[in-house]
């Protein structure tokens, strides 16, 4: 696909999707937050694309919501009535948010690939990532604080359920910036990387890993996993039930179990 703030590519059934304004500090505008959800939709509809990689071009992963656009909300939101006006700017604040639950609403798995700076708007991106990594020079910031609002797209709702209440406060209410060993040893990544090259490297490795599996029980274990976040563990195994009663019986049970008994490498449908 061809976008203007994003390249997209998909080898061995790996899509990459790498923020595209090294010039901007890959600032997410308007265009881009458009180009994300339209990103994921295709790698969501893309059978050959198993796994997902987002990573960001240039000397850092993102520097968060392009400023530029913040400023011109007014204009995109502007109304003679003040009702309307308020409800415009509550629709744009919903259509962002379902920009970024795009990477989570995509059946198939997204790693984060952190390089050099993770900054607000950021923050909510890769939050909504299965997974996150990063480089050893990576830093972050929920810096909504700082440019006085409330962060409104996704931190403030998932981080806490990533790192635990008190430290997600901590994080949202200073602004204050932390390292890629705090970010580790937090559990916001699950892994650190020597250099960003190591980085795309060390993920890459792990994203053809899951592209190898079963992609039907992929899909339906990142589904079960969502759907436990926000279940009881009751409704979360009644579901899970369903699904398998639903999904169990497929191609790719035989041919991993074939593959287990036969010692060989197991291919899947995908």
């Amino acid at each position: 696909m061809e976008f203007e703030t994003l390249s997209v590519s998909l080898e061995q059934n790996v899509a990459v999707v790498r923020l595209n304004r090294p010039d901007k500090i890959n600032a997410m505008n308007l265009t881009m937050w458009k180009e994300i959800r339209s990103a994921f939709e295709w790698v969501d509809n893309t059978l050959e694309a198993r796994v997902a990689i987002l990573e960001g071009e240039g000397k850092a992963f993102s520097s968060g919501i392009d400023l530029q656009m913040m400023m011109g909300l007014g204009a995109m939101i502007d109304n003679a009535c003040e009702g309307r006006k308020r409800e415009n700017l509550r629709r744009t604040i919903l259509d962002l948010q379902d920009t970024l639950t795009s990477l989570e609403r995509c059946r198939k798995p997204v790693l984060a690939a952190v390089h050099g700076a993770c900054i607000g708007g950021a923050i909510d991106l890769i939050t909504c990532a299965d997974m996150r990594y990063c480089s050893e020079e990576a830093f972050f910031s929920i810096k909504e604080i700082d440019i006085g609002m409330v962060a409104d797209v996704g931190t403030l709702q998932r981080l806490p359920r990533l790192i635990g209440d008190g430290m997600a406060r901590e994080l949202a209410y200073t602004g204050r910036r932390f390292d890629a060993a705090e970010a580790r040893e937090m559990r916001l990544v699950n892994r650190v990387y020597a250099s960003k090259e190591a980085l795309h490297e060390g993920v890459r490795e792990i994203a053809v890993a899951i592209a190898a599996k079963s992609p039907l029980s992929i899909r339906g274990t990142k589904e079960m996993i969502h759907y436990a976040r926000d279940h009881s563990v009751a409704d979360g195994l009644n579901y899970v039930a369903t699904w398998n009663a639903a999904m169990l019986m497929s191609s790719d049970l035989t041919s991993a179990m074939t593959g287990a008994m036969r010692k060989e490498v197991s291919t899947f449908q995908d």
